[in-house]
């Protein structure tokens, strides 16, 4: 390890993925329930497990956005983190933000707003952290280097900032109210999000294929265009039905069909620099969970997304089981196969342990992977079906519920799987190593 406060990630890296745990096991009590509705009806009911579930995915992969930053940022810009203290300091503002919302929602204290119900205080101590992470870092790429992974991926993180504090805006006019709330999710996770995924992946191919930094560069910055093009204008495709202007249908059909774009540049990006650099890294895992990444991201976000995000498709599919196929299958693609890229590179140099359960770190990417996909499929043919009997054939919703208990089944069992190999991957990666030695190289750049 080249810079020794790099290991101010491992911290949030350790956090990020003992949430990560809590958000697999709240996805599968929300999904028993899809099996047995009666299922803890009375201790936790089902709208406060799908709350958990969604509301620790976002936390737990901000920790992890954090901690990835962390461990790059010393090496781009050639200079140690600012303030250690100050990092740690945020990681505790930050995790008691995400703990004390997790805790209150079993209490029924939230605010009601999809992904933004944390209580007015978390808020406030999630924006308090944010703002000491970002002069932490900022600072930190003040005083050094300035390259294109660390300058799109400060970018991205202030973006996310700024958007955030729409979070504090809440109308009581519930169109107005959706029309900036979308201004929080989807100009994250479809905008700003992508930024820092790319900058990550540049960051990764960078050090494992040994290709020229200035190719790599280049490849961002069309990358980090179409994204921002497309992301933006593409939140248009949530206002189809929320009581916007009517030109939001063309504007967001149009759009969010270049949002396919970047994904697929990202795709061909990340397979282009392996072709080119044909190096023999030593972290396969690594590898393996960088070009899934790219690959399950342009299908889960790009393909996924497309088959329902023109107007006159999403008119009967919006909120239907389609949805939640894209949305499992893209945020799994984009963000979370991202970070668990760069902890499984990262954790080899954070621990000084070599060789590093590969074999099983690479059994975990492909059980969870492939568990992943199958809950797709199986909640795209259970999307297909509820459009058809509800909004084609009119019949009750209940009554449609009724007829998709096998697809819900089969997502269970599905999830079960992802839940295994999620622990494979935890004890890959923070468990006892074959081998230790004193340090590892670091790759040049």
């Amino acid at each position: 390890m080249k810079y020794e406060t790099q290991k101010v990630a491992l911290p949030f890296f350790m956090v990020a993925m003992a949430l990560f745990v809590l958000q697999v096991v709240f996805g599968l009590l929300a999904a028993t329930v899809y099996v047995l509705p009666e299922f803890m009806t009375e201790a936790m009911p089902f709208h406060i497990m799908r709350m958990s579930h969604t509301n620790l995915l976002i936390v737990w992969l901000l920790m992890g956005f954090m901690g990835c930053t962390y461990y790059l940022m010393p090496e781009e810009a050639e200079t140690e983190i600012h303030s250690p203290k100050l990092a740690y300091l945020q990681l505790a503002l930050f995790a008691v933000a995400g703990a004390g919302s997790l805790i209150s929602y079993q209490f029924g204290i939230h605010e009601g707003r999809e992904f933004l119900e944390q209580p007015l205080w978390a808020k406030i101590l999630i924006t308090v952290s944010f703002l000491i992470f970002l002069y932490n870092t900022s600072i930190t790429l003040y005083k050094g280097r300035r390259t294109a992974i660390n300058m799109v991926l400060m970018l991205g993180l202030w973006l996310a900032a700024i958007f955030w504090l729409f979070a504090f805006y809440n109308p009581a006019n519930l169109a107005v109210d959706k029309l900036y709330w979308w201004w929080v999710v989807h100009v994250w996770v479809e905008g700003v999000w992508e930024l820092i995924m790319g900058s990550l992946l540049a960051y990764l191919l960078i050090k494992m294929t040994g290709v020229d930094r200035e190719i790599i560069e280049k490849w961002l910055y069309v990358i980090i265009g179409l994204a921002l093009f497309s992301g933006l204008l593409g939140t248009g495709h949530h206002y189809y039905w929320i009581g916007a202007p009517w030109y939001w249908q063309p504007i967001g059909s149009i759009f969010s069909t270049l949002e396919v774009l970047p994904f697929f540049a990202m795709v061909l990006f990340a397979f282009y620099m392996f072709w080119k650099g044909r190096r023999n890294h030593p972290n396969k895992a690594a590898m393996l969970w960088t070009l899934g990444s790219a690959t399950v991201a342009f299908f889960g976000a790009g393909v996924w997304g497309f088959m329902h995000t023109l107007s006159f498709v999403n008119y009967y599919t919006h909120g239907t089981q389609v949805t939640a196929a894209h949305g499992h299958l893209a945020f799994y693609g984009a963000y979370v196969m991202m970070v668990l890229a760069v902890i499984t590179y990262a954790m080899p140099q954070l621990r000084r342990m070599q060789p590093y359960n590969q074999i099983l770190n690479m059994w975990s990417f492909w059980i969870m992977t492939s568990a992943m996909c199958f809950m797709t499929f199986t909640l795209t043919f259970a999307g297909v079906v509820q459009t058809h009997l509800q909004r084609v054939l009119g019949m009750n919703y209940m009554e449609v519920q009724s007829q998709l208990g096998l697809f819900y089944a089969m997502r269970l069992g599905a999830g079960v799987v992802v839940a295994v190999a999620a622990l494979l991957f935890l004890y890959a990666t923070f468990g006892p190593a074959r081998e230790q030695v004193a340090d590892t190289p670091t790759e040049p750049v």
